[in-house]
């Protein structure tokens, strides 16, 4: 680089620290419906809420599985920007923050618009859906996923580019040197 030339974007720090709330709380309700809890339940509406009011155990461990890999996915953000993250392995941790941001946005992505098609009338469901719970779908539980892997994706990228090959944070700014 010379003159003003700048280096390319880093996303904020902010966004990892979005991924590991997204995650953490995701996980949080992860973790009621594994123990059997039946808050929100209604918010998403058919076979999955009848089967949670029922604590079908496969969906109860459907649910500990999905709260173990929320809180890794929490933790891999926090390793993408926190020191301690700098000891692992550059390339694999990455790949895992690229590979889980692709799977969260793709998924959160394919989910909002096929709920908003049903939302619109385009696409009629085999089974009724409930204005309430189209709206709590609509709103709340597709997004989430799209939200969580865009942050994901954007503490990757920081990662990507504060990071060297080498290993080492990639230094912030020259000190001028003490008198």
């Amino acid at each position: 680089m010379t003159g003003g030339e700048r280096g390319p974007w880093v996303p904020p720090a902010w966004v990892a620290w979005g991924a590991v709330a997204v995650a953490l709380a995701f996980a949080a309700v992860s973790l009621v419906w594994a123990l059997g809890g039946t808050v929100g339940l209604d918010t998403l509406g058919g076979e999955i809420e009848r089967l949670g009011r029922a604590r079908d155990p496969a969906l109860l461990a459907a649910n500990a599985v999905a709260l173990v890999l929320k809180v890794l996915g929490g933790v891999l953000a926090l390793a993408l920007v926190q020191p301690w993250g700098r000891r692992l392995p550059r390339r694999p941790l990455l790949t895992l923050g690229g590979a889980g941001a692709a799977v969260l946005v793709l998924y959160g992505a394919l989910q909002v618009t096929s709920v908003a098609l049903v939302a619109a009338g385009v696409v009629v469901p085999d089974e009724p859906v409930g204005d309430r719970v189209l709206a709590w779908r609509l709103l709340l539980w597709e997004p989430v996923f799209l939200v969580w892997g865009l942050l994901l994706a954007g503490a990757t990228l920081r990662a990507a580019r504060l990071r060297p090959p080498g290993g080492a944070a990639a230094p912030r700014r020259a000190r001028p040197p003490r008198p």
